[in-house]
């Protein structure tokens, strides 16, 4: 039974059932074919999409705005010297007049309280595009890659290495709602949001989703499907980044770390990578790696929702 995603918002997957995140994974994997069949599809014709940077971006803003224009529609970049959000005029009432020229607000931000202020007072769908708390729109696409390679999700052990960051946050949330086991091994002190994980556990309990944090990265590793790691300072953490990379060392994916997984377990990563720091280039260029279609994965995924959302 399809369920009409009209007027949602994606701010955070917990907002969203089990059914629906399969439904949007099913529209992105549908959307995907069309594509490489060369479909003229154009289901956004005469929509606008107001993208909300704070931040830079290669994959987010070249996948919204490509795909918007794949699919008919128009992209308008806001950089962050052209809107300020709460500085030059109040976040309310960007979201109001956003809402009066756009079909839909995507926003890429520092503070996770712009995008939940955006979408309290637009009248239009607006999509976190990244957050310090969460990155929904990664994780769909990485379920899908998942999907994709697996043929399943449901049963399936994730092990996450590095920082408990917005992208654990998000997988958290995501690996709960689709019943994927999820252990994120992270150094003592760089634990995942304590509401966060708990919030994440009681969606778990009724998915059969095994959701764990350790200090152990063989215990992580163990007989895990898919093994994914991300950057150890993110963006607004400059001034840690030495530190980080000191205390982050042992949780390097390497060839020896991903031994520890099953023999056929794929490698993600949500980029941009920091070669030979989380990921050895022998382990992203591997064979074993499906980082570069994952990142694709970012449009189809993030349009499977758009189309139906306007």
């Amino acid at each position: 039974m399809t369920v009409s995603l009209q007027g949602r918002h994606l701010v955070s997957l917990a907002d969203f059932t089990s059914e629906e995140i399969r439904q949007i994974l099913d529209s992105a994997a549908a959307l995907k074919l069309r594509h490489y069949q060369k479909d003229d599809f154009r289901p956004l014709a005469g929509k606008t999409l107001a993208m909300v940077f704070q931040k830079p971006s290669l994959r987010t803003r070249m996948s919204f705005e490509s795909g918007m224009h794949r699919y008919g529609g128009h992209a308008i970049y806001l950089g962050p010297e052209d809107i300020k959000l709460g500085k030059r005029e109040s976040t309310a009432d960007i979201a109001r007049n956003l809402s009066r020229f756009a079909e839909a607000i995507m926003a890429r931000v520092f503070d996770h309280k712009d995008v939940v202020e955006l979408a309290a007072n637009a009248s239009v769908p607006v999509i976190n595009g990244l957050s310090d708390k969460l990155h929904p729109c990664q994780i769909l696409a990485d379920l899908q890659t998942v999907r994709e390679k697996k043929g399943r999700m449901a049963g399936l052990k994730m092990a996450f290495l590095g920082d408990g960051n917005n992208v654990a946050h998000s997988l958290l949330f995501g690996c709960a709602k689709v019943g994927m086991h999820l252990s994120l091994a992270v150094p003592e002190g760089y634990d995942p949001n304590a509401e966060i994980l708990a919030d994440a556990r009681k969606i778990a309990s009724g998915t059969g989703s095994e959701l764990s944090v350790t200090h152990d990265l063989a215990e992580a590793l163990s007989s895990a499907d898919a093994v994914y790691t991300d950057v150890w300072a993110s963006m607004g953490q400059e001034s840690e980044k030495k530190k980080r990379e000191q205390v982050m060392r042992p949780f390097q994916l390497n060839a020896k770390a991903l031994a520890m997984a099953k023999p056929d377990a794929i490698v993600l990563h949500c980029l941009p990578a920091h070669r030979e720091d989380e990921i050895t280039d022998q382990v992203i260029d591997g064979p074993q790696s499906v980082v570069f279609d994952q990142a694709e994965n970012r449009l189809h995924a993030q349009m499977g929702f758009l189309i139906q959302a306007i």
